[in-house]
């Protein structure tokens, strides 16, 4: 039998805990506590997230006859998740919350994108 997601989600914070040094008494925007560190105890920071994704992507390319496109990175994955979700006609507020964004005119000027034949099924659905 296979353990539930979130006790491995639990699991795998766990050795992240144990695993890892002391954390330096670091406070950014009032946060502190941070849960994955550098070794010298910092938090970690944007650029070295973005450093472990392209060491990731040279690891796919390398084992995968097609390789991913040059600019693969951590936005680009979350702009595709956002645009699929918008294509799927996702609430626009609720995509504005899960995206985090201000206010919805963002969403919706970036991830919803119209193209003749969406509008021209969106208007043939409301002829119906």
């Amino acid at each position: 039998m296979t353990k539930p997601q979130n006790e491995s989600v639990r699991e795998a914070l766990r050795r992240v805990l144990q695993n890892r040094g002391e954390a330096k008494p670091v406070v950014v925007d009032g946060y502190s506590n941070f849960l994955f560190l550098r070794k010298d105890g910092d938090p970690k920071v944007a650029v070295h997230y973005d450093n472990m994704f392209q060491g990731v992507v040279k690891k796919y390319d390398k084992s995968h006859a097609e390789a991913l496109p040059h600019a693969t990175t951590p936005h680009t994955l979350r702009h595709t998740f956002c645009t699929n979700l918008a294509n799927a006609e996702m609430n626009p507020k609720a995509l504005q919350y899960l995206m985090g964004h201000s206010n919805v005119t963002m969403t919706l000027n970036y991830y919803a994108h119209a193209a003749f034949a969406s509008a021209k099924a969106e208007m043939e659905r409301l002829a119906a």
